[in-house]
């Protein structure tokens, strides 16, 4: 799959480092595995949740920081688009994910 964007990814783990490991574990499976349902990358991440319109909220480092992904299954090209990545304080203030 292919990813967009990893620098907001990058970033993020130079504001909050203890969220480097979980993120390159996060970014290096996303990568590497091809999904085609929502199902195949909850079965995967097992805590993450499907909120609606192919967006996956993940769990990053034991849930203290929270990752929404926005996923586009199409057969010859996967994309990931990045929509948030923050503390669960500032996930918890998110009004409305769908439109992130």
């Amino acid at each position: 799959m292919r990813i967009i964007t990893r620098k907001r990814l990058e970033e993020f783990g130079i504001r909050y480092p203890d969220a480097l490991v979980p993120i390159k574990f996060w970014y290096d499976v996303i990568k590497r595995t091809a999904f085609s349902t929502p199902q195949e990358v909850i079965a995967v991440f097992n805590t993450a949740d499907y909120v609606g319109n192919n967006r996956i909220v993940f769990n990053i480092a034991r849930n203290k920081y929270r990752l929404i992904a926005k996923f586009e299954f199409h057969p010859k090209v996967q994309l990931v688009f990045i929509k948030f990545i923050g503390t669960h304080k500032e996930y918890d203030a998110i009004d409305d994910i769908e439109n992130i």
